[in-house]
């Protein structure tokens, strides 16, 4: 069903963790390369944040459980295991060579106005809006009871009040505590890693993102409109329009009127990507696609999976060593 409220607060934590680890680790949130970093080069900070996201499970589980999907049961035969590790594999291999997926390009790319970002979010949005429709269409459950997707529905006043306070909280943490606690050090920096892999996590799970049903609803208006749910449109505005402005207004890596380039709060320089859109190859248009068809199939990108893989740690065992092989080919 049409969540307005929760995708609206899921999207302003998605927002605070991603403008947060730019502002102040100088660093962009593309989770499919935090992963497969954490496994094949592991930093203290592609860890840290890794870990903070897989944990943010336990907290909305224990404050505001009606957020936790219900997630298919897992496999019972090995064809299905095979296939699991198949979507793994085209989510490996693709974001590897599409440099990344939708929270490195739709998040934090397009909020920093990058023309390939915009490129690589066209071609794997439509490849998985496409494969949703023609192919697992018929697979979209409708909403129960036979009411149209597209009808919303509003949390409990104890639901409101946990989403409320989880969103301001880390608002003054974000961008009050840290700056005047923490020094500019690895230390500082593998803390905050972790908190915003916290709150990507919380907003996932808050704006139904986790959910796989729930993606695959977002693509269902070519398909069947009842099966529409429009939720998830709600990040763009509140999860990368915020993450644009703050962009504009902080200029990260860009001089200021003194000529001096401002820094990161706890790091000396940026970590910018710097490849142009003369870096598109065929390798990246493919990766791309191959991601959006693993998106479209499942309703699963990077980050869920990983949420996934706690809830289900089997399933997590068979994408994740699909999702590895896909990296290292």
């Amino acid at each position: 069903m049409f969540t307005p409220v929760h995708t609206t607060f899921g999207a302003l934590m998605l927002f605070q963790s991603s403008t947060g680890l730019l502002l102040h680790n100088g660093a962009v949130l593309g989770i499919s390369s935090l992963l497969s970093g954490a496994v094949l080069n592991p930093t203290r900070e592609n860890v840290a944040l890794i870990a903070g996201l897989a944990s943010s499970v336990v907290p909305v589980a224990l404050f505001l459980p009606s957020a936790i999907p219900s997630y298919p049961a897992a496999p019972s035969s090995w064809g299905p295991w095979l296939l699991t590790v198949g979507h793994g594999f085209l989510l490996g291999w693709g974001t590897k060579n599409g440099r990344g997926c939708t929270s490195g390009h739709m998040l934090c790319g397009i909020s920093r106005l990058s023309p390939r970002s915009f490129i690589a979010t066209a071609v794997f949005f439509t490849t998985a809006l496409l494969t949703a429709n023609f192919f697992a269409g018929g697979s979209i459950p409708p909403c129960a009871g036979g009411t149209p997707c597209y009808m919303p529905v509003y949390p409990s006043t104890s639901e409101l009040a946990v989403m409320l306070t989880t969103t301001l909280v880390t608002s003054v943490m974000n961008f009050v505590v840290v700056p005047r606690t923490l020094d500019r050090s690895e230390r500082s920096r593998t803390l905050f890693s972790y908190l915003a892999g916290l709150e990507f996590g919380v907003g996932l799970l808050f704006s139904g993102m986790a959910d796989p049903v729930k993606v695959l609803r977002f693509f269902a208006f070519l398909s069947d409109p009842s099966r529409f749910d429009p939720s998830l449109a709600l990040i763009i505005l509140f999860g990368i329009g915020p993450s644009l402005i703050t962009y504009l207004s902080a200029k990260p890596g860009q001089p200021t009127e003194d000529k001096a380039e401002r820094s990161p709060t706890l790091a000396a320089r940026w970590k910018l990507p710097t490849t142009t859109v003369a870096d598109i190859d065929w390798r990246f248009v493919a990766g791309g696609v191959a991601f959006g068809l693993a998106w479209g199939l499942r309703g699963v990108c990077p980050g869920p999976a990983i949420l996934r893989s706690v809830l289900q740690p089997v399933w997590g065992l068979a994408e994740m060593t699909g999702f590895m092989l896909g990296n290292m080919v």
